[in-house]
């Protein structure tokens, strides 16, 4: 994983700029001298992801801001619990009260839905896997929040894991020529390729793949897959399923002996946790 901590501060510096540009003209009405103490409530159960994010837009305001947090990233909270207490100068809690809260809940949000997954899958040896269908900007902090829902990170980027898809495919020539040019540019690197059909799978692992990507198979094919892996004499790969995963079919798509179920879903259809803060 990157460097978070200058992730988090790039973040919060473009939400910064986005949100104040020249100055929170409203919170101007209040005298600098006036303080205040808040909380921020869920009003509705989720599995939160994000503290660090909120910890550094109040920081960039006043470091002695006094933050007490009653949940911790990862942890659940109910509906109607109070996640988050604040106090310190009241200007300064307003104007970062919408970024902080940006940040929380769209986190965990992805956590939250992220823990959905896995807890699916439960006794099965499936493990959740987030995709690069990300919000822009947004990448590792989104995949921060999987960990915190109990998925597991896929590849951060284009450039730190190799994975041939169609296209790729396609453009080198079939799949056999495909994983013999990725070995030639970076013969270190494990090879997932993904396939859309049992010959497909069996072209990938006699050239030799360690991963595969079975883009779209249905329950029965996937567990056609994961019998032909182990019985026919090649090196047995790792299976990713992938493709149209919901909430009511990734039980039986991991029933079926998959090593890995990869959900875009985790990230880009997401549906913010609804938070409120509260001054008191």
């Amino acid at each position: 994983m990157h460097d978070l901590r200058s992730v988090i501060e790039k973040n919060v510096s473009d939400a910064l700029a986005e949100d104040l540009g020249k100055g929170d003209l409203t919170a101007e009405l209040i005298p600098g001298s006036v303080t205040a103490e808040a909380t921020i409530v869920t009003r509705e159960p989720m599995v939160q992801a994000g503290r660090p994010w909120v910890d550094e837009v109040y920081r960039r305001f006043d470091p002695n801001i006094d933050i007490e947090w009653l949940t911790g990233d990862g942890e659940r909270a109910r509906a109607g619990s109070t996640v988050l207490r604040l106090k310190g100068p009241a200007r300064a809690l307003l104007s970062g009260e919408r970024t902080a809260l940006n940040f929380l809940q769209t986190l965990s949000a992805t956590a939250t839905v992220t823990a959905a997954y896995v807890d699916a899958v439960s006794g099965t040896r499936a493990k959740i896997l987030d995709t690069r269908k990300t919000l822009p900007g947004l990448r590792l902090a989104q995949k921060y929040a999987v960990r915190c829902g109990g998925g597991v990170n896929h590849r951060i980027g284009l450039f730190d894991a190799i994975l041939i898809k169609e296209n790729h495919i396609l453009g080198a020539g079939g799949i056999e020529a495909a994983i013999v040019e990725v070995r030639r540019f970076h013969p270190g690197l494990p090879v997932e390729i993904e396939v859309e059909s049992i010959n497909e799978m069996r072209q990938a692992l006699r050239a030799g793949a360690e991963r595969l990507l079975l883009d779209n198979f249905t329950v029965e094919q996937l567990r056609e897959a994961v019998a032909v892996n182990v019985g026919e004499g090649h090196p047995p790969a790792l299976l990713e399923a992938s493709g149209g995963l919901t909430m009511e079919t990734v039980k039986a798509v991991a029933q079926t002996g998959v090593d890995f179920i990869s959900v875009g879903a985790l990230t880009k259809n997401i549906r913010a946790i609804d938070l409120s803060m509260r001054f008191e």
